[in-house]
């Protein structure tokens, strides 16, 4: 379930380009010529999508969005060794979008809870396929080390549509498909349930709230996989459940619902 505002409009712009970032000591090593990356349990990250981009943050991570973040503002961050992740909203139509009017009017169900957004008929892979396709040849071209696809888990909510599991884990797997052909890493947003059936699929894990509903050590299939886990609490403080995070080697921040710069990290 998607549990907060995923996007409000404002462009990233770079701040304070004069002044270099400080490399975290777990930046993730380049992956072999032909392989994507894999990023590994415990590696710090950083997830904005909204203000200005912060580029000075200690992250070897950074979870950004993929429409606003420039080409440049993606090698800026590989230039300071930081790896990039390209966020989009895959299950759910968003009318600030610049390709909002590509989608036929019936793809679209109801609201998700946010203004502007509607989930999408995810059985029609046919017609959403080359949608995200175009999508994720962006991600690539500007630069993007991997994708998180979120409102993954619509099967799960009142969509609109009458969409059962097997709905979603075909175009979960469609997802995960088209990332991996484009040679990007692909991340498993939220959708718990499923974790059994699409650990093996998906190259890391992105949760929000694991901790307030006492769900993290659902996704401990990723961990024991050597995959990561990018965990976010929006009402808990740290030391509620930074403890239990390392223990489970989640890579724990606590952020504020807009996903604006400021973090806490564990």
């Amino acid at each position: 379930m998607k549990r907060l505002r995923t996007l409000l409009v404002v462009p990233l712009l770079l701040l304070a380009a004069c002044t270099a970032a400080e490399d975290p000591d777990d930046i993730s090593p380049d992956p072999a010529p032909g392989e994507r990356w894999q990023p590994k349990p415990g590696v710090s990250w950083q997830w904005q999508l909204t203000g200005g981009l912060d580029t000075s943050v200690k992250a070897a991570v950074y979870d950004v969005d993929g429409f606003n973040t420039t080409k440049e503002q993606v090698a800026t961050l590989k230039q300071a060794r930081r790896k990039t992740i390209c966020y989009l909203s895959t299950g759910a139509w968003e009318d600030f979008r610049p390709d909002a009017g590509q989608f036929a009017k019936d793809l679209l169900g109801e609201g998700n809870g946010w203004e502007g957004e509607r989930w999408l008929d995810i059985r029609r892979v046919a017609e959403l396929e080359p949608l995200m396709a175009k999508r994720f040849d962006m991600c690539r071209e500007k630069g993007f080390d991997a994708v998180e696809p979120d409102n993954m888990d619509a099967y799960k909510n009142k969509s609109g549509f009458p969409l059962t599991a097997e709905d979603q884990l075909r175009y979960n797997r469609l997802i995960a498909k088209l990332a991996h052909d484009r040679g990007l890493a692909v991340g498993l947003k939220n959708d718990l349930d499923q974790i059994p059936q699409l650990v093996g699929e998906f190259d890391f894990a992105v949760n929000e709230q694991c901790a307030q509903y006492g769900e993290c050590e659902r996704l401990t299939p990723f961990i024991e996989a050597g995959k990561a886990v990018f965990h976010v609490e929006y009402e808990l403080p740290t030391g509620r459940f930074c403890g239990r995070s390392r223990h489970l080697q989640l890579s724990s921040l606590q952020k504020r619902g807009d996903l604006d710069a400021w973090r806490k990290s564990c």
